[in-house]
């Protein structure tokens, strides 16, 4: 399976169908035949651009029976607990699909791939079954890129065989014929089919260790090799081999998906950590703002009683004035009978009119400046509402999130239950790893570079 390191490798799996249960569920699944899939991203709606190179007459224990019948195969020596059954998977990372064209292409490609499985198998007359599916969604290139992206493979059911001579023995009545040939068969042999090979040097001859024993290469390394090779020759030199000793090479299309559901998962743990410390600070601003809000709410309260007290008051003095003062004359003490006009002036009319003068700035003053406090309550009001508004969004959003982050949390789980928790947490473990020393790498990366300019100066 793909990598993610921008490289296209071509990647062939052989897997073993040995009890019956595991025979049925590869024709259900292959096929389609299944009413619901336990995988997510089957899209049945697709299911019609699946392309059969090869499509089964009947259930694959019924044409391993006719070929038998026919002598297409022979089950001799077989015993009954024996493999009779594999499935190769040929793959290709969804990009390289999606940067040549897509569905056409994959349908080219897998055309090809079928005639590389052919010579693997050693004849088409031994595969019971080859579909390429084009139904099941790779989720996350489709949400990197914003549209629909399907993950394109191809399914061979084969019977694994191997030329068998058999020899003619000593209870043969013709003394010349013993050691001799007598037939020759396809036996159904999964270890003979897969068993390790020798592995050649340059000039053809067997490798061998420095005590002399032959160096022996893997049958599935030998499977890796003979398909890079198939479709190169084929045309697709674009390509680069299945890396060796790679575990990729032996994952099923499931257990690939659920590694990388799990690195998606662990993606979002780490945000739901993120979002429930900006909870927890979002809560304790939610408190203080509330705080700040309820005693701005009480000080407001508070002018606006104070300004109800003094506005009787001030209505008071106007209506004094304006019912009893026609003139400033009407307010001056009566001058008596044998009193000066400049006395009169100074000591009656003069300290009256200071006193009425001090009296109204006092009170004009006490007004502007009530009026100033209560337009200063009022914009700190308005300000605290609007952060109360902002921190009720961001309230609402991160509850949301929360909502999104639990079902992450549930699918989590139903992963763990499906695949075991000792298996995704070593698959997530492995990817936390990987990632650590990918980081690591950089860093050294970035040290070196800064080391070759440094000495360059």
């Amino acid at each position: 399976m793909a990598r993610n390191d921008g490289v296209d490798r071509t990647v062939a799996r052989n897997r073993d169908l040995k009890k019956s249960a595991a025979i049925d569920g590869a024709q259900a699944h292959n096929e389609r035949k299944k009413e619901i899939y336990s995988n997510p991203d089957i899209v049945p709606e697709r299911t019609i651009y699946n392309v059969h190179f090869k499509e089964p007459n009947a259930s694959y224990e019924e044409m391993f029976s006719e070929l038998e019948k026919e002598k297409v195969i022979s089950t001799w020596g077989l015993k009954p607990d024996s493999t009779r059954f594999c499935e190769l998977v040929f793959d290709v990372n969804s990009a390289y699909f999606y940067n040549h064209g897509g569905y056409d292409f994959a349908k080219k490609f897998y055309a090809d791939a079928y005639e590389a499985a052919v010579k693997i198998v050693g004849g088409e007359q031994y595969i019971l079954s080859a579909v390429m599916h084009a139904d099941e969604r790779n989720r996350a290139m489709s949400e990197a890129l914003g549209q629909d992206l399907y993950h394109y493979h191809l399914h061979v059911v084969y019977v694994p065989v191997v030329e068998k001579k058999i020899l003619w023995t000593k209870r043969c009545k013709d003394p010349a014929l013993v050691g001799t040939v007598k037939e020759t068969i396809m036996q159904v042999s999964r270890s003979k089919k897969w068993e390790s090979k020798p592995a050649m040097d340059e000039n053809g001859r067997p490798k061998r260790t420095a005590s002399g024993k032959k160096l022996l290469e893997k049958s599935y390394s030998v499977l890796q090799d003979d398909f890079y090779r198939y479709m190169f020759e084929a045309g697709y030199t674009d390509l680069q081999r299945g890396e060796r000793g790679s575990a990729e090479e032996h994952l099923t299309v499931t257990q690939f998906k659920v590694e990388q559901e799990q690195k998606r998962l662990a993606e979002l743990s780490v945000k739901k950590e993120n979002v429930l410390d900006d909870l927890e600070s979002l809560s304790l601003k939610k408190e203080k703002a509330e705080e700040i809000l309820t005693g701005i709410e009480e000080r407001t309260q508070e002018a606006w009683e104070r300004l109800h007290e003094l506005t009787p008051a001030v209505k008071n003095a106007e209506e004094f004035v304006k019912n009893n003062v026609s003139s400033l004359e009407e307010l001056l003490p009566e001058a008596g009978a044998l009193e000066r006009a400049k006395g009169y002036r100074e000591e009656k009319a003069i300290p009256l009119i200071l006193k009425i003068k001090k009296l109204l700035l006092s009170l004009y003053r006490a007004l502007i400046e009530m009026r100033q406090k209560y337009l200063d309550l009022q914009r700190s009001y308005d300000r605290v509402a609007r952060d109360r508004d902002y921190y009720s969004d961001r309230l609402e959003a991160a509850e949301k999130e929360n909502g999104t982050l639990k079902a992450a949390a549930t699918d989590l789980g139903r992963v763990k239950r499906a695949f075991g928790s000792e298996q995704v947490e070593a698959a997530i473990a492995a990817e936390q790893e990987r990632e650590a020393a990918e980081a690591a790498a950089k860093k050294e990366a970035r040290a070196a570079r800064f080391r070759s300019r440094r000495d360059a100066r």
